[in-house]
């Protein structure tokens, strides 16, 4: 709807590979998403891949990552992910429910390992430097459903850069030492896997 605010839209492209989860696995009851920003990625798996009565729960520092703060685009982040959270509130009407957790990854992955939370989606856009892409997916593993479905973003992201700062060498590790339990459906900017033990 027309009354979110988003200074940037890096979701907008994932959009295609995400109708695909719906159509191929069904609508999610809990999804977890690391890395919100301003909530584009919350409003639109709200609206249209949450089960009705389902719930997020977004994991950012809202302080932005390395790439953030070399574009200088961290200023009022977090006033605008709770400002689109208020309006989808609003345009909801309740169906759902957004849990915004703020702080590291680590620690709040941690505690929903110690309380034996489950997702059966999971999406992984946080940090962008390999090794905390690849903590971000080993925890986050821990928390996924066998038979639901992990979404790691920017995949391809930052060819430029060094190996240590994007997240594919992690992606890669991650995908490689778990090929026993997984199944990829897609390859390309996203990387989409279902756990099958």
């Amino acid at each position: 709807m027309s009354n979110y605010t988003y200074t940037q839209d890096w979701f907008d492209r994932a959009i295609p590979f995400m109708e695909q989860i719906k159509t191929n696995f069904g609508q999610p009851k809990r999804i977890l998403e690391i890395g919100s920003y301003e909530g584009r990625s919350t409003v639109w798996f709200s609206e249209n891949l949450l089960q009705d009565g389902g719930e997020i729960c977004c994991i950012d520092t809202w302080e932005g990552g390395e790439e953030h703060k070399e574009m200088g685009v961290v200023e009022g982040v977090e006033a605008t992910f709770d400002a689109n959270m208020h309006a989808l509130q609003a345009n909801i009407a309740g169906r759902n429910n957004v849990t915004k957790q703020k702080g590291n990854s680590v620690s709040w992955l941690a505690e929903h390992i110690r309380r034996g939370s489950k997702f059966d989606f999971i999406y992984v856009d946080g940090s962008h430097t390999a090794p905390d892409v690849l903590t971000d997916l080993c925890m986050s593993w821990q928390l996924l459903d066998v038979g639901g479905v992990m979404v790691m973003d920017d995949y391809l992201w930052g060819e430029a850069r060094d190996a240590l700062h994007r997240p594919k060498l992690a992606i890669d590790a991650f995908v490689n030492t778990h090929a026993e339990s997984i199944g990829v459906f897609g390859v390309g900017y996203q990387f989409g896997i279902k756990r099958i033990k």
